[in-house]
């Protein structure tokens, strides 16, 4: 028996079948995902959810929303916008942990995200890089190379994928 990615007898981690990010769509796909990501900051858990979106876009792995209200207080508005050619414009976000070194423009979201988009509604994707840690039932993220785009990295991934040297026009 399985339930949000265990195996309930075992207590294993499922295996997830290979995603190449050259098979992923453009323009994107969203889709919901059940894993459970929890994310830490300074030593303080600062979301934990099964309640995901994730996007799919072709060279890039899967960005991860999560629902704002997932961080609690933690989240607080930052003034960086900028602009995606699908999803709209958006407005980055800080994460503030007392005692702790606030993550300045770490996330993002979409206050009115396009049509085609509507699951992304108060939801928020950030960064993994800057984090202690990002988790997907269970398994540590890695960032997506190169800091400009947010995807997160996990061991079903496929690439090459954009981000690193070389690879800015794809």
């Amino acid at each position: 028996m399985r339930e949000r990615g265990h195996d309930l007898t075992t207590g294993a981690a499922r295996t997830r079948p290979p995603e190449s990010v050259w098979d992923y769509p453009r323009p994107p796909r969203a889709e919901p995902d059940d894993r459970r990501a929890v994310i830490r900051h300074g030593g303080v858990v600062v979301a934990d959810t099964t309640d995901l979106v994730r996007i799919l876009e072709t060279s890039h792995p899967p960005t991860f929303y999560l629902p704002r209200t997932a961080f609690g207080a933690y989240l607080r508005p930052a003034r960086r916008t900028t602009v995606c050619e699908w999803k709209g414009v958006a407005r980055y976000v800080d994460i503030v942990v007392p005692g702790v070194a606030p993550l300045r423009d770490v996330g993002w979201w979409y206050p009115a995200p396009d049509p085609r988009y509507p699951q992304l509604l108060d939801r928020v994707a950030v960064y993994a890089g800057p984090f202690d840690e990002i988790t997907l039932d269970g398994e540590r993220v890695v960032p997506q190379p190169g800091g400009f785009y947010g995807g997160w990295m996990t061991s079903e991934i496929v690439g090459p994928v954009k981000g690193g040297p070389g690879t800015w026009g794809w």
